[in-house]
């Protein structure tokens, strides 16, 4: 008798099965033992004793065209996983209506962020020079008022050094020119500490270094005594507020002999 192989593994499965029920039941007495001598010669078969049929690549010839054959039978596990319907994935995958809208909606939060942080950095910028423009205004308002001022300090400067200097303080001989001397030197100097109360203050010497972006420099002229480079003249002194040059200082300065 010839089984195929998997028909004998089933055989000696079932002959191992029926021979464990059958000691239960005599044990147990559940069935008769007439029932039980019944499965007796069916238990006692050796199906150990079968053998598989080996199966040939040549054709039978006795063997029905119409019928199957045994190789074509037998199905393997991977032919059985390659018949398998694919599963459709596209009922996980998100439709296409939906992607659109995603990206959509993706594009709209980046344009929004973006547009955000430029208000932001727009108000950050009007906030920085609203600030400086206070500040330029708070330092700088007297600007014109102190220019119309200056003119007003030249002139007592004039004034101060038109007096000979031997008479500045000669209150016995020339008691009224030496008093003029004086009260006008008073208001040169209450002018001057308001200038610089307020801001406003007084530069070129004699002996400063000439430097173009304050002093605005008339001639040049030679001086054994003096430093090549510095101021040796001031014609008109000048006036800085707020670090500010408001009137550059004009001066002669010396050269090189």
């Amino acid at each position: 008798m010839a089984l195929r192989p998997n028909n004998l593994r089933f055989a000696r499965l079932f002959a191992k099965e029926l021979t464990t029920t059958t000691a239960r039941c005599r044990s147990s007495n559940i069935v008769s033992t007439q029932s039980a001598r019944s499965f007796a010669p069916v238990a006692s078969y050796n199906f150990n004793a079968l053998h598989p049929r080996k199966f040939s690549t040549k054709s039978d010839a006795n063997a029905d065209p119409a019928a199957p054959s045994d190789a074509e039978s037998l199905t393997t596990p991977e032919e059985t996983t390659e018949a398998a319907p694919p599963t459709d994935d596209s009922a996980a995958a998100p439709s296409s209506p939906e992607a659109n809208k995603l990206a959509e909606l993706e594009n709209q939060i980046k344009d929004l962020k973006d547009n955000l942080l430029r208000s932001l950095a727009e108000q950050e910028n009007t906030r920085r020079i609203a600030k400086r423009d206070v500040e330029q205004a708070r330092s700088f308002a007297i600007s014109s008022f102190a220019k119309s001022l200056l003119d007003t300090s030249d002139n007592l400067s004039r004034a101060l050094d038109a007096v000979p200097e031997e008479l500045r303080h000669d209150h016995v001989n020339h008691p009224v020119l030496a008093n003029l001397y004086e009260g006008i030197s008073m208001t040169d100097d209450g002018l001057t500490k308001a200038f610089a109360k307020n801001g406003l203050v007084k530069f070129g010497q004699r002996g400063e270094k000439f430097d173009p972006n304050k002093h605005e420099a008339l001639f040049e002229y030679p001086d054994p005594n003096g430093e090549a480079g510095c101021i040796g003249q001031v014609m008109k002194v000048g006036f800085m507020l707020n670090n500010r040059v408001v009137r550059p200082a004009e001066v002669g300065v010396v050269k090189a002999a």
